[in-house]
């Protein structure tokens, strides 16, 4: 079965940045995702249409079909208080906060007493990304998956 929408995909990854050094990987589980649900990173997606299981491919991802560009307006300043993931901050760390939009990560740039200036982008904002990827199994969705929009399972969602 190829891979096409609707139906669902496991796959295993290694990601690496433009220089080869890795920066993320699947772990033992494969990821599993409901194709053309928007649950992928666009570039990834449609890298893997098509496909079947047991193809091995290896694709580059521009910043615009990954994380998206670096928006070089993208610092505020927010209450540390604001700020999860720690009890004590410093410049570099990531954080998470709650915005209308749900949770977001985020950067620290700086902090002081009760203020932080934190870096919108995402972190990996701006990269140039590679993937290489293992398709381990396509299967149609379930009547389930299809009216809930998304894999369950494992390495899927439970509920």
């Amino acid at each position: 079965m190829q891979i096409a929408p609707d139906c669902i995909v496991s796959f295993h990854y290694v990601m690496k940045d433009a220089d080869g050094v890795e920066l993320d990987k699947s772990s033992d589980q494969p990821m599993v995702y409901m194709h053309g649900r928007r649950a992928l990173m666009p570039g990834l997606e449609r890298a893997l249409a098509g496909k079947v299981t047991g193809d091995s491919f290896t694709v580059t991802l521009a910043p615009a079909e990954a994380f998206g560009e670096a928006r070089p307006v993208s610092e505020q300043r927010v209450p540390i208080s604001h700020l999860q993931g720690a009890r004590k901050w410093k410049p570099g760390m990531q954080a998470i906060i709650h915005t209308k939009q749900g949770n977001r990560q985020v950067t620290v740039v700086k902090v002081g007493h009760t203020m932080a200036t934190i870096d919108t982008n995402h972190p990996m904002a701006g990269k140039t990304l590679v993937f290489d990827v293992d398709v381990t199994d396509v299967r149609e969705a379930t009547a389930e998956e299809l009216a809930h929009g998304h894999a369950h399972g494992p390495g899927g969602h439970h509920h």
